[in-house]
């Protein structure tokens, strides 16, 4: 099945990004800052509401925004630092010192983690958005709970997570899945989006930071679902490619610049829902150190409430928000077991897919480990 977009909705299928709706685009634009604002002043500060509002359509519109909403998503204290992004194109010469300081620093401080190739790229984004004193404080986090599997002194977790990409593919498009198995092409196509947060391979920034406003919002394991909903998106294409792995892996290491990248998103918040990680070990490759991974150590499926229950509230949600016929819809899964059909009754669609996944990661605060079963 071809994850596209509908007929008119353009490259990007978002209206932040403008088109002939100006007047509706502005009051959506000036009705979400007004949203965020209202989360960052409360007190204690509403980071569900931040999550989602980085998560739904148009992530957190401007880096003024990011720098003060990052540092929430990642639970790190500090204070607002001077603004330092936006800088002409001649200065950023002269952030490779900058980048380097930042870069030692981290390793310094924290002699378990290795540098990888690819890891400057995230550092740099950073750097970019938020400034220097603040990016330190950001990455080291981010270092030592997202990116942790990557910094290692071996690729075997970064290889395990790589791993979770075929079966994803699998769940929604079987015959996807066959062909790339056939054609020998692997994961390793994957490997530079993963590990750089797509920042390597996206010339345009701001699709760069929209990406980020999401991962940075969402379990750590969320950059291989959306690889994977590129890959699915891109069906046609691969199908149409020769079935020998030089083929494929020439056509899907050329990531488009063109994609949609507000309905990919929400695809890829549908599918963590209706396939998390926990439902796909099995088919992943064996379970390394549990510890020492970043889904041990994310702390998002800690609840701050019982209310809080993702399985509670997706339910409650759906009930109220869906229409009889709606709820026996699932445009995202292949009829297999008994459970995907309870899944299709909770109506997780692609319009609802971004508000879902805002519900799903509606945590306040880290916990030590990663257990909380989506359904019972």
């Amino acid at each position: 099945m071809a994850l596209r977009c509908e007929q008119g909705d353009g490259p990007t299928c978002s209206p932040w990004d403008g088109g002939t709706q100006k007047t509706d685009f502005n009051t959506k634009r000036k009705k979400k800052v007004a949203e965020i604002y209202q989360a960052l002043n409360s007190d204690p500060t509403d980071v569900a509401a931040l999550r989602r509002m980085a998560i739904s359509e148009g992530g957190l519109l401007t880096d003024e925004i990011r720098q003060k909403v990052w540092p929430k998503l990642l639970n790190v204290n500090t204070s607002d630092p001077s603004p330092a992004p936006g800088m002409p194109d001649e200065q950023r010469e002269g952030l490779q010192e900058e980048l380097i300081d930042i870069i030692l620093l981290i390793l310094e401080r924290n002699p378990q983690l290795h540098y990888y190739q690819g890891y400057h790229d995230i550092v740099v984004t950073f750097l970019l958005v938020v400034g220097e004193k603040l990016a330190t404080s950001l990455v080291e986090k981010l270092s030592t709970h997202h990116l942790r599997d990557f910094m290692d002194s071996t690729m075997d977790n970064t290889k395990h997570i790589l791993n979770y990409l075929m079966p994803i593919i699998d769940q929604v498009n079987p015959e996807l899945h066959d062909f790339m198995q056939s054609a020998e092409v692997g994961t390793i196509f994957a490997l530079s989006w993963l590990i750089t947060w797509f920042g390597h391979v996206l010339s345009d920034f701001k699709h760069v930071v929209r990406l980020y406003d999401f991962f940075l919002a969402c379990h750590p394991l969320m950059p291989i679902y959306f690889a994977a909903v590129i890959v699915l998106y891109r069906e046609q294409e691969v199908l149409d490619c020769d079935c020998d792995m030089a083929s494929v892996h020439h056509l899907l290491s050329q990531i488009p610049q063109d994609l949609p990248y507000e309905t990919l998103i929400s695809r890829a918040g549908d599918l963590f829902v209706q396939f998390p990680p926990s439902e796909l070990t099995r088919e992943a490759a064996a379970q390394q150190q549990a510890e020492r991974t970043a889904a041990s150590t994310f702390k998002d499926f800690e609840l701050a409430s019982a209310q809080q229950r993702p399985d509670m509230v997706l339910r409650q949600r759906f009930r109220g928000l869906l229409r009889p016929e709606a709820r026996t819809k699932d445009v995202l899964t292949k009829p297999r077991t008994n459970r995907f059909v309870k899944l299709a009754v909770m109506g997780l669609t692609v319009a609802l897919g971004a508000a879902a996944l805002a519900v799903v990661k509606s945590a306040l605060e880290w916990a030590p480990k990663f257990q909380l079963q989506l359904f019972p």
